[in-house]
């Protein structure tokens, strides 16, 4: 065994991993963020030192994963959302954002963390109650009967990943194509065996945005030397499918597992091809039209079964195989070396070609109820293209979220200003129980709440970046926002159209102020209803599920990181 070259060194220990340096370095971070969120972000261009692909994005996933982070608290915190992110798709930046800005916010307190904690953890609490109670004033019902709140969940989504660079126009067409896509995978009748379908997304590079479409079934790369014959044949009449899920190559080491012995008079190659062409016999003979294989087929197989008319398709890879046999109602086959089972077969309704630009796909058509489509995405780059995908799959988990919980939150920054505005209203007045179970003073908790509230108020406001102010009305809660180049001696009233969500336009009952300035107490309320009545164009809503889950998972984690204590590092 050989030694080690050289001694094992111990671990270090820091104490106070919150220092004046980490601080600095999390304030980066934040910024690095918060320049990227809303739909006026900046671009991030992500290359490595060592070369290979770049990346323009604005996406927290992207972004978290391209962006190397050294210090443990950084990875703490980038590990806690990308894990929100990958359950639920959406406000990725919201959490981080709003996690770094508590820590830093409460850095700056002259307080015990444990008490910020505390209080923290009250607050959310309160905040979680809140948006899940029917007196919420910032939660809109998701109604099924119209498609208004889905496209808006869809269009918000969409709208908030500047890198697609799509017009207005487009983002609205692309918003409907996916919403169209959600609502093909949710199947017509319901029963004990009923579930969502599948949205397959197919990228297609060089086209114009608005060449995207929805197509009913299956979009795979055309097999190679395929005759148009043999689709033609096909087309007249229902098809049965066979699926295999184990490589059909004829290799010796995907046969089977296990120790193989072998004659000297026995060629392993051939037997294997004999097996293989049986089943090629097999298929034809029980008329099967097209064969799938999730690996590589031998290529004497392939022809063989070419020369009887049926269509073979290999290398489809795991993440469409799932959808084809959901399409299908096939059975994967793990084994060729028996007799495939007639109940293993599935069926299709058509197959054709489609082209798209300078790319042939072969179209499985499925039956009139499947719940499986797919959404042909086009733009005209690779980057564009690359963010827009992503941006499209976020749209879909997001509406397929609402049917779990069928709300949506206000956008455009006024649930964050609404609810610091009630959060403040609640904290002011008869909070002597409050105050007795957290063992604090009535200074400290105002000055917790305060830096709370400035935490959702200051995530607000990062969605302008242009230089404009941020106001929030007095009445509502909600935020509004004011350009740059808007004269000094102006009214807010005339400088002012609506608020970040849209529901509310101004009027001249309304009174504002600066966001993230000191101004009088309020108790906001408002109708929701008014949504119904409201032009659809111009709502800005957010998933419910996934901003009540960024908000927990932002609170939680700055209070993990301000409760740390030492950090423990091998340095071997």
């Amino acid at each position: 065994m050989m030694s080690r070259l050289a001694p094992k060194k111990p671990s270090l220990c820091s104490d106070g991993p919150l220092t004046d340096e980490v601080c600095q370095t999390l304030s980066v971070f934040r910024e690095i963020l918060k320049s990227c969120y809303g739909p006026c972000g900046r671009l991030k261009l992500i290359h490595n030192n060592r070369g290979g692909h770049v990346q323009t994005t604005s996406s927290s996933a992207v972004l978290l994963n391209g962006v190397p982070l050294s210090h443990p608290v950084l990875k703490l915190l980038a590990a806690s959302v990308m894990n929100h992110v990958s359950r639920f798709s959406d406000c990725g930046l919201f959490a981080a954002i709003l996690g770094c800005t508590l820590i830093e916010n409460t850095q700056r307190l002259n307080m015990a963390s444990s008490s910020v904690i505390k209080i923290y953890r009250q607050l959310l609490n309160l905040s979680i109650a809140y948006l899940n109670s029917e007196d919420c004033s910032c939660r809109v019902k998701v109604d099924f009967k119209s498609s208004q709140t889905l496209l808006a969940l869809a269009r918000t989504v969409i709208a908030s990943k500047p890198a697609c660079m799509l017009t207005f126009k487009e983002g609205e067409y692309i918003s409907s194509m996916v919403l169209k896509a959600f609502l093909r995978t949710v199947p017509c009748t319901v029963g004990p065996n009923a579930c969502l379908g599948k949205v397959v997304i197919v990228p297609i590079e060089g086209n114009i945005a608005q060449d995207t479409a929805v197509l009913s079934g299956l979009l795979v790369e055309m097999p190679e030397a395929l005759p148009l014959s043999n689709i033609k044949r096909l087309s007249s009449s229902c098809i049965n499918v066979a699926v295999f899920n184990v490589s059909m190559s004829g290799d010796l080491s995907d046969a089977a597992d296990g120790t193989v012995e072998i004659s000297c008079t026995v060629s392993p190659e051939a037997a294997i091809l004999e097996q293989l062409l049986r089943v090629g016999k097999q298929m034809v003979s029980e008329r099967v039209g097209l064969l799938v294989c999730q690996k590589v087929v031998h290529p004497v197989l392939k022809q063989y079964l070419q020369e009887q008319h049926v269509i073979v398709v290999d290398r489809l890879g795991s993440a469409l195989m799932e959808p084809l046999v959901q399409m299908t109602g096939a059975q994967s086959v793990a084994s060729y070396q028996s007799a495939v089972p007639s109940n293993c077969y599935g069926l299709l309704k058509d197959l054709c070609v489609v082209s798209f630009g300078s790319k042939e796909l072969l179209h499985l058509i499925p039956g009139e109820d499947s719940t499986v489509c797919s959404l042909v995405l086009c733009n005209r780059n690779e980057t564009t293209l690359s963010e827009l995908k992503i941006a499209c799959k976020t749209a879909e988990d997001v509406l397929r979220l609402s049917l779990t919980k069928p709300f949506a939150l206000l956008g455009g920054g006024c649930t964050e200003t609404h609810l610091a505005s009630y959060i403040r209203s609640k904290c002011t007045n008869r909070i002597e129980d409050v105050l007795s179970d957290l063992a604090c003073s009535y200074t400290e908790y105002q000055l917790a709440v305060d830096s709370f509230c400035r935490s959702l108020e200051s995530l607000a406001r990062s969605l302008e970046h242009d230089g404009g102010e941020s106001l929030v009305d007095l009445s509502h809660g909600h935020r509004w926002f004011v350009q740059a180049s808007s004269p000094l001696d102006s009214y807010w009233k005339d400088l002012v159209n609506s608020c970040g969500c849209g529901l509310f336009e101004k009027h001249q009952s309304l009174d504002w102020a600066i966001l993230g300035d000191k101004y009088p107490s309020l108790t906001p309320g408002a109708d929701c209803s008014q949504f119904e009545e409201t032009t659809p164009d111009l709502f800005v809503l957010d998933s419910f599920p996934a901003k009540i889950n960024a908000l927990q998972i932002a609170v939680e984690t700055a209070n993990l990181i301000l409760d740390l204590k030492y950090i423990i590092q091998d340095v071997n």
